[in-house]
């Protein structure tokens, strides 16, 4: 789900298949077409899939042949190796904002697919938004896209996506159950409206913490955005909380610091230098005044996300914490008494409508990696999905990996190609690879948490150090 969005000019034209070991041919000269009207999206324009988001040509890797095109309103990209092993990954980027110009871009993996015989496709999907959906529908169209564009049909298929991305795999491999023969989402959100819900939560008790009395629009007026730049106004002196700079946090500041800490997935080593890096970081656009997370309060959009039928947050029943003790303290009784609470209007869809349900029943090997310092789409959705696939009986099936960094899908080379290199030895062989116990509180809280699958450095994370032996 990556708020940031990149830009790029792109084009008509479908490269015409090349067949697989022929011997490599000069490039012909790319010209960045101009972005061309969808034929199935009233208003939005694709930008031509040949060139990369700088301008520069789309070219293939050394001993790999490139296709491109536009079908359904969407740019796609595929690349197949010369010494292709049959295999293709199928991969889903993130959120892209609410803008009405697509684009394609290449897989974090691609040159690693390429070098270990795979092939992959990946589609700009047909729309922006949260449209899980869409991401699902266009992703899967990839496979036979492949097929009519090469000429050749994959024997074996991985999903794959990131952010977003990551529920689009997760909503697929369970909408097709008998087309992949394993998933690899990574930073994703797993837990579908439970994401939601977690803005919710954050913003609702830091109000209730500085004494601010705010509201929860299902229908906001046009100036909503004021009001409630006006509301944070009086809540962020209470925490110790400004934009653009680290806080200093008061002692109801370090009381909502340990609440969003148990909903973000409990205690932690480096939570103090995520939650630090967070709030000092700006909302999107247009509330770059706010810290990030006052950004992202649901009552902004009636908590649909411009996309639900309703609003799909709930904190009706949850209680909220800031310790571990067994029984809640008087203060956590207070915050929980005068804490906002929301009823949903909606609910996440059984379908590929809305905000698509994750049922965590998957039938194929899962492995996952999340940052358990990020804060925007949290570590706690790979609880979400550990505890589902564990109600469906296919704990089994899925692997989670924590990685020791803050931002949002911030993973080494290393880390994400030894998690794919598992997954295909895993899907081979039958053999499950190691990862985390992430439902385990006593594991997650140990200092040493994460350092098992973390490979390189990751700036601002700051933790005990792993240990060395």
């Amino acid at each position: 789900m990556n708020t940031w969005s990149k830009r790029a000019a792109l084009a008509l034209i479908a490269a015409i298949p090349l067949a697989i070991g022929a011997p490599a041919r000069a490039a012909a000269p790319v010209t960045c077409a101009a972005p061309a009207p969808s034929t199935t999206q009233p208003g939005y324009l694709v930008l031509d899939p040949n060139c990369d988001v700088s301008g520069a040509p789309f070219t293939a890797l050394a001993g790999a042949t490139v296709h491109t095109g536009i079908s359904g309103g969407a740019a796609y990209r595929i690349e197949v190796p010369q010494a292709w092993n049959g295999k293709l990954v199928v991969f889903a980027h993130g959120y892209r904002g609410t803008g009405t110009t697509v684009y394609v871009d290449n897989p974090d993996l691609r040159a690693h697919y390429i070098t270990a015989g795979y092939a992959w496709a990946a589609s700009s999907y047909a729309t922006n938004g949260y449209d899980v959906g869409q991401g699902v529908r266009d992703s899967y169209a990839m496979i036979g896209l492949f097929r009519q564009v090469t000429g050749l049909a994959a024997r074996s298929v991985i999903m794959t996506g990131k952010s977003m991305g990551g529920q689009v795999t997760a909503v697929a491999i369970e909408t097709y159950p008998r087309t992949f023969a394993g998933a690899m989402p990574y930073c994703g959100v797993l837990g579908d409206t439970k994401l939601f819900d977690y803005f919710l939560d954050a913003n609702v008790t830091a109000a209730a913490l500085t004494g601010t009395k705010i509201d929860f629009p299902l229908s906001p007026p046009s100036d909503y955005q004021d009001q409630w730049r006006q509301e944070v106004a009086k809540i962020l002196p209470g925490l110790g909380v400004a934009t653009g700079r680290p806080p200093v946090l008061t002692a109801a500041g370090q009381t909502w610091s340990d609440v969003v800490e148990r909903r973000t997935g409990g205690a932690r080593p480096g939570f103090d230098s995520a939650f630090s890096y967070w709030n000092a970081a700006p909302a999107s656009a247009p509330l770059t005044d706010l810290p990030f997370l006052f950004g992202l309060y649901p009552g902004l959009t009636g908590g649909t996300s411009n996309i639900a039928p309703g609003n799909v947050t709930d904190n009706r029943f949850t209680v909220y914490r800031s310790t571990d003790r067994i029984w809640p303290t008087a203060a956590e009784w207070r915050l929980n008494a005068q804490v906002l609470r929301v009823r949903p209007t909606a609910s996440a869809d059984p379908g590929l409508a809305g905000i698509p349900r994750v049922d965590g029943n998957p039938r194929i090997p899962v492995l996952s990696l999340h940052d358990i310092g990020d804060l925007f789409v949290p570590f706690s959705m790979e609880q979400v999905y550990a505890q589902r696939a564990t109600a469906h009986g296919r704990a089994g099936l899925f692997v989670s990996r924590a990685i020791r960094g803050v931002g949002h899908c911030d993973f080494t080379q290393p880390e994400l190609t030894s998690a794919f290199d598992d997954l295909t030895g895993w899907i081979s062989t039958g053999h499950r690879p190691a990862g985390d116990a992430i439902l385990r509180p006593s594991v997650v809280a140990d200092p040493a948490f994460g350092c098992r699958f973390t490979q390189g450095a990751h700036p601002v994370f700051t933790a005990p150090a792993c240990p060395t032996d």
